[in-house]
């Protein structure tokens, strides 16, 4: 059966990877890992579409027949003699084809051809499917040293910019009045306030953003990101293997539950009174390879190297999308996101999430820190050139005060200026950045290339 269509094709940043990835002489196969249905499958067909004769393209869920193309060994003739047998209709152009394996979840064991590929040349293989983070010790066994791998995400604000027509040298022009310390124009503002809340609400996930696109209405919106969830639930009763997957559920499920609170530290007993990591053993890890969370580990004391600080025990988790966090929230809450526009609901911690959501998304580490028996409290502490950048949010533009204690105190050697997202506007005062909530997307290239003199 023939693949249905996407409404339209939503361009990603991973496109211009996959063409890096195929320019280079020295390329292995690729694996593509990401949770489920972030737009791995369209991308590779759309990349594929510009740049090979042939596409072979094998969904071992949609024709697990294919699983005997191994039968006869994983040499790449007999692979592809098999797979010409299982359909004739196949078309194999050497140096012109690209072979996608894709759900391999079902069938990691291909990935032993890997090797066999990238030492023949004549074709080039991309891999792919849900939950390979899961699996991908596994797969990466089978193939040590001949394949590559990149993680995708579903798309951040600056991909949703482009879907919405922004050029590229507009998104980076957004960037001097941060440089220069003035205030955005009033329409940039509001352009941008009204784009990020529509994208607060939609999250990043292709099928809900295509229909958008398409229709230009937040129909189905809810319908669309509850389906996903439930297919997230799915892959865990389907995949959990050695673990048990209402465990890995309730941990899952008290995401929304752990963010309200006043602490976002994860505490086991939130799950279940008197509960310990003993009784959640590799659930948090579990969620953490499928893509579905992101994990900000805390900080014992805010100092370079930051990962010399990093606690492995002490941590707070975030959806890898805010949109279906927000469709897990009571429907009150929902209605004051969608309706009423209020980005500060639910203690702030939703706009929090969708911080250290866009954070990930651009590549960063994430960590916080949080001072035993004092109120000192950072949302995220980002790596820069000469030291460490912490990163407060705030619902609305109120004063921070654990930033200034940080910036201030000589204890803290590695920090010299920081930086607020608030409802508001640029400012810059006692070497705190003040920003609006959108620019998160923007904190990355801010870090490197802010002059707080």
């Amino acid at each position: 059966m023939k693949p249905a269509k996407p409404l339209i094709y939503l361009r990603r940043k991973i496109d211009d990877e996959l063409v890096r990835w195929k320019a280079r002489e020295d390329r292995l196969p690729l694996i593509l890992k990401g949770a489920r249905q972030v737009g791995k499958t369209e991308c590779v067909r759309h990349f594929a579409a510009a740049t090979y004769a042939s596409l072979i393209e094998i969904n071992f869920v949609e024709r697990p027949d294919f699983k005997e193309i191994v039968r006869d060994g994983f040499s790449v003739e007999s692979v592809v003699r098999n797979m010409s047998m299982t359909d004739p209709t196949l078309r194999f152009v050497p140096g012109r084809t690209l072979i996608f394996f894709d759900e391999i979840q079902e069938f990691p064991e291909i990935a032993t051809s890997l090797k066999f590929f990238a030492q023949d040349g004549r074709y080039d293989v991309i891999a792919s499917g849900s939950l390979l983070g899961v699996h991908f010790k596994r797969i990466k066994s089978y193939s040590v040293g001949y394949q590559e791998s990149i993680r995708m995400r579903s798309l951040d604000f600056e991909e949703f910019l482009w879907a919405c027509g922004y050029r590229e040298d507009q998104i980076a022009d957004l960037l001097e009045p941060i440089f220069s310390r003035r205030p955005f124009s009033m329409a940039t503002k509001a352009a941008m306030d009204r784009r990020f809340l529509d994208y607060c609400v939609l999250g990043g996930m292709p099928d809900v953003l295509e229909t958008y696109f398409v229709k230009g209405t937040f129909e189905r919106v809810p319908f669309t990101q509850g389906r996903i969830l439930e297919d997230y639930r799915e892959d865990v009763r389907k995949y959990a293997e050695g673990l048990d997957p209402v465990r890995i559920q309730s941990v899952f499920d008290s995401i929304p539950r752990q963010l309200a609170k006043d602490n976002h530290k994860f505490q086991w007993a939130a799950i279940r009174r008197g509960a310990g990591a003993k009784d959640y053993w590799g659930c948090v890890e579990w969620l953490e390879d499928a893509g579905v969370v992101e994990k900000s580990k805390a900080l014992d004391f805010p100092e370079l190297p930051m990962g010399a600080h990093l606690q492995a025990d002490a941590f707070r988790l975030y959806m890898g999308d805010s949109g279906l966090l927000l469709s897990m929230l009571e429907e009150p809450v929902q209605e004051d996101v969608r309706v009423r526009r209020n980005l500060g609901t639910w203690k702030g911690a939703l706009f929090e999430n969708i911080v250290g959501e866009a954070l990930a998304k651009a590549g960063a580490t994430l960590g916080y820190y949080r001072k035993e028996n004092s109120t000192l409290e950072i949302d995220f502490l980002l790596r820069a050139k000469d030291g460490l950048v912490p990163v407060e949010v705030k619902g609305e533009n109120k004063r921070a005060q654990s930033l200034r204690t940080l910036i201030k105190g000589e204890s803290y050697r590695d920090i010299s200026w920081g930086i607020k997202l608030v409802n508001g506007n640029v400012g810059f005062e006692d070497n705190v950045l003040t920003l609006p909530q959108w620019c998160a997307f923007l904190l990355p290239k801010v870090v490197d290339e802010f002059c707080r003199d």
